[in-house]
């Protein structure tokens, strides 16, 4: 196995206006990279009208982006190392920019699902890289735990902002408008990432193991697509049986990972102090984000009878908080605050998050809102820390398997939030509406009201009520269930990091005096 190095920075210099100008570009493809998991909520009803797409078309429209991306993150990460994530970055900005443009003008179902699919894998090489570029350029641990805060708040208010712009979008264009406007970030990208991004990677990767690539995959993908399905569509066998196969796979590669020579995902990663903990603690942050996020988008439209864009707009609003709580965490780390405490902290706001929504009742908008608005909060506290560390305990060499970690990680903790969370919303639902409602009423909220809108007057009203009610009921179970185990993930976070330095050397030598930039150059012209 290879002792991944670096001669990319000089540990602890302080970076410029140019690093800084540099952060600002990154954000701009992190943004839309984000914002493409949520753009379609309201273009699909123009895309179906236009292209036709069949009801299973239609889903593979929205799912295969977030697929392909969950998919892939692992392979682009450990490619980055190997190629240069600068180099990975500026290849997936022309795929991404290049979809776009191809789902933009898709005259079929088909055609858009294949554009979709690109901008995933255009999205698997970003994310990773963009990371992987912070951790090359901000040696320093104040500057990067900053720009790390900076790229947890966009990543999070992107998802929010997604669906408002979609909406925007198609109201005053078509609906292929809402792919074209990636088009200015990705130009910019390429234009100035050449001159302003420095191009790192591990100088010792060892030969890239073409078979850990489809192990990846089949881990990941059956696993992913079980968990997404199970909370809409009940246990069953199929989604289970997908879940236990991903399972199978995930143990596969595990064992690949051990015993290659050159493994895709090098398990020294989890040598180093802090990093197996922050990367399930970033899994279970996800579970408690994504896992309120099922139930607050229904509760705005359906319970509260929002439209789709005012339930978005509404949602706009607990990101405000998100853009505080980051940087607050950083600094209270930078000035000596234990980052076991800060973390836990993070867990304990997030968990009063759930709190106030266990009180909701079917007319709570503001305490859903702030129910809401405090979880994001501790969410992104957690995340923005957990991501510091994890990236600080790694070589630089190994920055982009490092990052590729943490974001699949989230990808199965969003997925099992989503799941689980609601699945104990649904049970709760099922046993609180009324019996003897017809089967679809019993099945779903947008089932009862669709039921409800076809029954007479009084008869219609009192089903409306009581499914809203039931609802509600399941959102508040659910809220306890978060409640508990994100206090139960402060406890961990407490054991496991309170004996975690702040300042990790990252198991690496690093470069002499020389600056980011000029030891990227040095490292290109030895290369």
């Amino acid at each position: 196995m290879t002792n991944p190095t670096s001669t990319t920075t000089s540990p602890g210099a302080l970076a410029g206006r140019r690093e800084w100008t540099a952060l600002g570009v990154l954000m701009l493809p992190l943004l839309l990279v984000s914002m493409d998991v949520s753009v379609l909520y309201f273009a699909i009803p123009s895309i179906s009208a236009d292209l036709e797409p069949s009801g299973t078309q239609q889903l593979w429209i929205f799912d295969i982006y977030a697929f392909v991306l969950a998919g892939l993150l692992m392979t682009m990460g450990s490619l980055g190392d190997r190629i240069g994530r600068r180099k990975l970055l500026l290849f997936g900005a022309a795929a991404f920019g290049t979809a776009s443009v191809l789902a933009a003008y898709a005259n079929s179902a088909e055609m858009l699902i294949a554009a979709r699919a690109v901008l995933g894998l255009g999205g698997a090489t970003l994310m990773p890289s963009t990371m992987a570029i912070i951790r090359t350029m901000f040696t320093d641990p104040g500057q990067r735990a900053k720009a790390i805060g900076l790229w947890s708040g966009v990543m999070t208010g992107g998802i929010a902002l997604g669906s408002v712009m979609s909406g925007v979008l198609v109201e005053y264009f078509w609906w292929g408008s809402v792919f074209l406007v990636n088009l200015p970030a990705m130009a910019l990208l390429l234009i100035l990432g050449p001159f302003l991004l420095p191009e790192s990677k591990n100088p010792e990767p060892g030969r890239f193991d073409l078979l850990s690539v489809p192990l990846s995959m089949a881990a990941v993908l059956p696993v992913i697509y079980g968990v997404k399905e199970i909370p809409s569509e009940g246990w069953r066998t199929e989604y289970v049986a997908s879940v236990l196969v991903g399972l199978v796979f995930a143990a596969l590669f595990v064992h690949r990972q051990r015993t290659a020579k050159s493994p895709l995902i090098s398990p020294a990663l989890f040598r180093g102090r802090g990093f197996a903990p922050a990367v399930v603690l970033n899994l279970i942050s996800s579970f408690g984000m994504m896992g309120s996020a099922y139930f607050t988008t229904q509760y705005l439209q359906s319970v509260l009878g929002k439209s789709s864009m005012e339930a978005a707009l509404w949602a706009l609003l607990p990101t405000v908080l998100v853009g505080v709580a980051a940087p607050v965490s950083a600094q209270l780390v930078q000035k000596g605050v234990n980052r076991a405490h800060v973390v836990s902290g993070g867990f304990v706001i997030a968990a009063c998050g759930y709190g106030l929504l266990a009180f909701a009742g079917t007319d709570s908008l503001w305490l859903v809102l702030a129910g809401a608005g405090v979880l994001a909060s501790g969410m992104v506290i957690v995340m923005s820390q957990m991501m510091d560390l994890a990236l600080g305990t790694v070589p630089v060499g190994n920055a982009g398997s490092a990052s590729s970690l943490l974001e699949t990680g989230a990808e199965f903790g969003g997925a099992l939030g989503m799941a689980v969370l609601g699945s104990i919303g649904t049970a709760v639902y099922r046993h609180d509406i009324p019996a003897g409602v017809p089967a679809a009423a019993h099945e779903t909220l947008g089932g009862a009201l669709a039921v409800a809108g076809q029954l007479p007057g009084d008869a219609g009203r009192a089903l409306a009520g009581a499914a809203r009610e039931a609802f509600t009921n399941g959102m508040q179970a659910a809220a306890v269930a978060g409640a508990i185990l994100l206090l139960g993930a402060a406890a961990l976070a407490t054991a496991t990091l309170r004996k975690v330095p702040v300042r990790e050397a990252g198991g690496a030598p690093e470069a002499g005096p020389e600056g980011p930039f000029e030891a990227a150059a040095s490292e290109r012209a030895t290369a």
